[in-house]
C-alpha cells in the first residue's frame, strides 16, 4: 500500500500539467491533524459557555482567533519547511539556554493544560456512557492514548484522527439546517468586537481554545518530519506555496465547527434562557437532528465526545513530546528517550490534575484560559525565529508578514492585560 501511494505522488510529481489540482492535495494532511486540537472538549465546553451565556455576541473571538491562528500556523509551518527543524527544536538551537528552556518550560506546561481538558473530556463521556467514577474514566482515557502514542506513530494515526475530525465536525454542521438560527445577529456577531459584563473568563477560554499554544509547536513538528528542505530551493518555494492551501482549508473547518458550536448553543440554551454549568448538558445540542429522546442524544454526544477527547489527547501528547525533545535539539520520535519522557510527562500531569477538578465545567474553561496566558510567549519565540536571517535565511519573514504577526501579539496582550484586569475588578469586590 504504502509504494502504491508514493507511486501515486511520483505521478503527481512528474505529470505536469496533469492536475495542478490532483498534486496539490498530497501537501494535505498536516493542517487536518492540527484541526483535531482545536475542537476538543475544552473548545466544546468554551463554546457552548459562549454561546448559552452571551448568544451570538462571542462569535467574533472564533472569527478573529480563527484569522490569526491561519496566520500563525502557516509561518509555523514556513519554519519546519525552511529549516527542517520544528519550533522547539529552533529556539534551541538558535536561542540561550537561560531564554529557551523558560520559554519550551512553558509550552509544555501548555500542552499539559491542553491534555488536562482531553483527558477530563473523555471522562466526562465514559461517566456519561458507562457511569464510571471520573477519576477511573480519566485513568482510562490517559491510558489509551499513551499506549496508543508508544506503539504507533502519528503517521499511523493520521487517517483514523482526521476521521474522527470529520464524523463530530459534520454532526455540529448539520445541525445548523435543523435550528432556529437568527442569521442577522449572528453575523454582526461574528464581525463585531463586544465584551459583555463578565465574559472576559469565556472570551480567553475562547482565544485559547482556537489559537492552541501546542498546535503551533504540533504543526512545524508535522511539517519538519518531513524534511522538505532537502529537496532543494524549488521544493521549498512549491511546498511553502501549496501549504496555505493546507492552512487555509483545515483552519477553516476549524471555524466552521466552532461556530457551529456556539450557535447551536445559542439557539439551544440562550434563547430558552437555560444556565449551562456542565458539559453533560451539551448533549441536548443533538435534539435536533434526534428528536427529543433523550436516551439517544446522551449517548451520540457522549461518544462524539470519548472520540473527540482521545484524538485530543494523542495530539496534545505528540506535542508535549514535541517540546520536551526539542529541549534536547531532537526531533520527535516516540522511540527515543526525550520524546517518550514528553508524552509521559504530558498525560501524567494532566491525570494527575484532573484528581483535584472538583467543578469539571469550570476547570475545562479555565485550561483554555491559561493556554491563551502562555500564548504571548509562543508568538514572540515564532516571530523571533521567522523573522531572522540568521534561521531563515532568503526566506526570513518580510515587512507585511512582521507587521502581521506583531499585530497578533499586541491584541493578544492586549487581552490577556485586560483579562488581568477583570480579575483584579473581581477580587476588590470579594
Amino acid at each position: 500500500m504504502r509504494n502504491a501511494i508514493e507511486q501515486l505522488r511520483e505521478h503527481l510529481r512528474t505529470k505536469r500539467p496533469l492536475a495542478g489540482a490532483l498534486n496539490a492535495l498530497r501537501f494535505l494532511g498536516p493542517g487536518l491533524l492540527v484541526t483535531v486540537g482545536f475542537i476538543d472538549p475544552g473548545n466544546w465546553a468554551a463554546n457552548v459557555a459562549a454561546g448559552s451565556a452571551y448568544g451570538y455576541q462571542l462569535l467574533w473571538m472564533v472569527t478573529l482567533g480563527t484569522l490569526m491562528l491561519i496566520l500563525l500556523q502557516h509561518n509555523a509551518a514556513h519554519l519546519g519547511i525552511v529549516t527542517g527543524d520544528c519550533i522547539a527544536e529552533s529556539a534551541t538551537r538558535h536561542l540561550p539556554k537561560w531564554l529557551s528552556r523558560p520559554v519550551l518550560g512553558s509550552a509544555v506546561l501548555a500542552a499539559a493544560a491542553t491534555a488536562f481538558a482531553e483527558i477530563l473530556g473523555g471522562a466526562i463521556a465514559l461517566q456519561m456512557l458507562f457511569h464510571l467514577p471520573l477519576k477511573l474514566g480519566a485513568g482510562l482515557t490517559a491510558l489509551v492514548a499513551g499506549v496508543l502514542l508508544l506503539l504507533n506513530s502519528y503517521g499511523r494515526l493520521e487517517k483514523l484522527i482526521v476521521g474522527f475530525v470529520s464524523l463530530i465536525g459534520l454532526a455540529f454542521i448539520f445541525e445548523l439546517c435543523l435550528v432556529d438560527t437568527d442569521w442577522g445577529a449572528a453575523a454582526t456577531g461574528a464581525m463585531t468586537p463586544c465584551f459583555p459584563p463578565g465574559a472576559m473568563l469565556v472570551i480567553m477560554s475562547v482565544l485559547g481554545a482556537v489559537v492552541m499554544p501546542h498546535n503551533l509547536f504540533l504543526h512545524s513538528e508535522i511539517i519538519q518530519s518531513r524534511q522538505w528542505n532537502r529537496q532543494g530551493e524549488e521544493a521549498v518555494e512549491s511546498h511553502l506555496r501549496f501549504e496555505w492551501m493546507d492552512t487555509i482549508f483545515s483552519m477553516g473547518i476549524g471555524w466552521l465547527i466552532n461556530g457551529s458550536m456556539i450557535l447551536l448553543a445559542a439557539a439551544t440554551f440562550f434563547k430558552k434562557g437555560i444556565k449551562v454549568d456542565s458539559l453533560e448538558q451539551a448533549e441536548e445540542m443533538l435534539h435536533p437532528v434526534l428528536g427529543h429522546s433523550g436516551h439517544w442524544a446522551a449517548l451520540v454526544f457522549a461518544l462524539a465526545l470519548l472520540c473527540a477527547g482521545l484524538a485530543s489527547s494523542i495530539t496534545a501528547g505528540m506535542a508535549g513530546g514535541s517540546v520536551f525533545a526539542g529541549v534536547y535539539g531532537r526531533a520527535y520520535d516516540v522511540r527515543n528517550g526525550s520524546s517518550k519522557a514528553g508524552v509521559l510527562l504530558t498525560l501524567g500531569s494532566a491525570l494527575l490534575a484532573v484528581f483535584f477538578v472538583t467543578d469539571s465545567f469550570r476547570a475545562l474553561l479555565v485550561s483554555q484560559m491559561l493556554l491563551s496566558v502562555q500564548l504571548p510567549v509562543t508568538i514572540l519565540l515564532l516571530i523571533g525565529l521567522t523573522s531572522s536571517r540568521r534561521v531563515m535565511g532568503a526566506h526570513a519573514n518580510g515587512r507585511l508578514e512582521k507587521f502581521a504577526l506583531w499585530f497578533i501579539a499586541a491584541i493578544v496582550t492586549t487581552l490577556n492585560l485586560m483579562l488581568l484586569w477583570s480579575l483584579f475588578r473581581g477580587f476588590g469586590r470579594t
